[in-house]
């Protein structure tokens, strides 16, 4: 038994766990989660906290992104969950309109709200579900949850939704919920009862709490509540009346929507004006380094100065960058990091000290801006890593890095916008064994949900750097290049927080 992921749109799996692996439940913070739409992990003695379930990662060759106002989102921000993959529908048959609401920009839109954890999507609800109240999201399933564990009430016949409230600007919840009390003073009793539940829960009372017989509560041939029937149900009167709201309720309610709607406002707004910020201190740097170091005379002078701009610009960036070492990497060495974005390059640059020669692709050199730049740099420019289809990329890393440069490679070979660890290519370990030259493992975490492939809105986020122990080449064989890059790859799997791909 495992938690999964999967929609009649994608025939019918999206995203599963790794097989065997037990549960993982993420604690939140409840009030950032329903107000802030971020997935803060709450702290050991929390008392308002939302349990979400990790529901596992993309199949091969299927893609999740998790979509906001302004484009895709980082890491633990909830927004409207898309896909594409091999299994993905084309629409929906005979309804065009249906169908073109399904896409956005390639993409296939789910109806769920999720947010992505360390490679992990986790869902949150329906979005057609979500009960927008006091500008606070509230979560149906939560609340059916919580109700259909009273005494009295029939687990599991109970639906919570909205309705629109055109006095208060918001929605009111009600909650509908079966029972088999029929005594007046034992069913006010459980009526106060649900409400207290409801209350703890969302920190505001229900609008409306119905008790009603046993088969009322409309429900799937599958056993999932019908939670739009049921408004409608509400809304002909099948349900009964609501009660009209209290004045200064009805004022409180107002403004805290009112002002939890500017705040997500403010959110979006801040984050178009720090991607603003972001490109332009990039092209102020690019503008003033690039000159300089061409200028400079040596490549040590070179990279004297690129340390600490590098650093420099990090700090106006906004974005902390932790590094733990495990002992300080040998002058001569093979350096071997996951490749997870453009700025993995530059993070490196900033936090390992002394020169450094980039193993970057041949399309580099010929470009006006990049080309002179890497060269004056000292940067190798190959056709690939892969020895079988460059021996001239291979012979000039090796002659590199026999001298004693410290050569710093990324293995994958290439980037994706979805997180995970792509299969190493065996190239650089292949000269590692035949020069007797020892690897250090690089795992970086962090860079991906700042700066994704294919996307140049860049987020606000915190990156980590870990320098594992050095690994040396048991021998100079094939055998020995294989179980070198294997035990290179583990490490930066154990340490770079995001789950293992492998070839499709």
């Amino acid at each position: 038994m495992a938690p999964v992921y999967g929609l009649t749109e994608n025939a019918v799996g999206l995203a599963f766990p790794p097989i065997g692996r037990p549960p993982i439940i993420d604690r939140v913070d409840r009030k950032a989660l329903t107000g802030e739409g971020r997935a803060v992990p709450a702290r050991s003695d929390a008392a308002d906290v939302a349990e979400i379930v990790a529901c596992g990662r993309p199949l091969p060759g299927h893609q999740i992104r998790i979509a906001g106002a302004t484009g895709e989102l980082g890491d633990r921000q909830e927004g409207r969950l898309q896909f594409h993959g091999p299994s993905a529908c084309s629409g929906y048959f005979n309804n065009p309109e249906q169908s073109r609401a399904l896409f956005d920009n390639g993409w296939l839109n789910s109806g769920d709200l999720a947010y992505v954890a360390e490679g992990d999507v986790f869902i949150t609800g329906r979005s057609k579900d979500i009960i927008i109240r006091a500008g606070q999201h509230v979560y149906p399933q939560e609340i059916e949850d919580a109700v259909g564990r009273l005494p009295g009430i029939r687990k599991g016949c109970v639906a919570a939704f909205g309705g629109a409230d055109p006095r208060t600007g918001t929605e009111r919840l009600v909650v509908v919920a079966e029972t088999r009390e029929t005594e007046t003073d034992a069913r006010a009793e459980l009526t106060a009862t649900v409400g207290e539940a409801i209350a703890r829960l969302c920190d505001t009372p229900a609008d409306k709490i119905l008790l009603v017989p046993p088969q009322t509560v409309p429900k799937t041939s599958s056993g999932k509540i019908r939670r739009t029937a049921a408004r409608q149900l509400f809304d002909r009167g099948a349900f009964g009346q609501s009660r009209p709201s209290v004045r200064m309720q009805i004022i409180g309610l107002a403004l805290s929507g009112a002002l939890s709607r500017l705040r997500r406002a403010k959110c979006a707004a801040l984050e178009i004006v720090y991607a603003g910020y972001w490109w332009a201190m990039v092209g102020l740097f690019g503008a003033f380094t690039w000159p300089l170091i061409l200028a400079l005379p040596t490549r040590a002078a070179r990279w004297a100065v690129l340390h600490r701009l590098s650093r420099a610009l990090l700090w106006m960036l906004g974005i902390r960058v932790s590094v733990q070492i495990a002992r300080p990497p040998p002058a001569h060495a093979l350096i071997a990091s996951n490749h997870a974005s453009y700025l993995d390059g530059f993070v490196l640059t900033a936090v390992l000290p002394g020169e450094l020669t980039f193993v970057a692709k041949q399309e580099l050199a010929p470009q006006r801006v990049a080309g002179p730049f890497l060269r004056a740099l000292g940067a190798l420019l190959v056709e690939r890593m892969d020895p079988a289809a460059s021996a001239e990329g291979e012979r000039t890393v090796y002659e590199a890095v026999k001298p004693g440069r410290r050569v710093v490679i990324f293995p994958e070979g290439t980037f994706q916008r979805a997180p995970g660890l792509l299969p190493f290519r065996l190239g650089a370990f292949t000269i590692a064994a035949r020069a007797a030259v020892p690897i250090v493992p690089v795992a970086i975490s962090g860079t991906r949900s700042i700066l994704r492939g294919a996307q140049w809105f860049p987020r606000r986020g915190a990156v980590s750097v870990t320098v594992g122990e050095t690994i040396a080449p048991e021998a100079s064989d094939f055998r020995a290049a294989v179980r070198l890059r294997d035990a290179v790859r583990a490490e930066i799997l154990a340490a770079c927080g995001e789950p293992e791909l492998v070839d499709t």
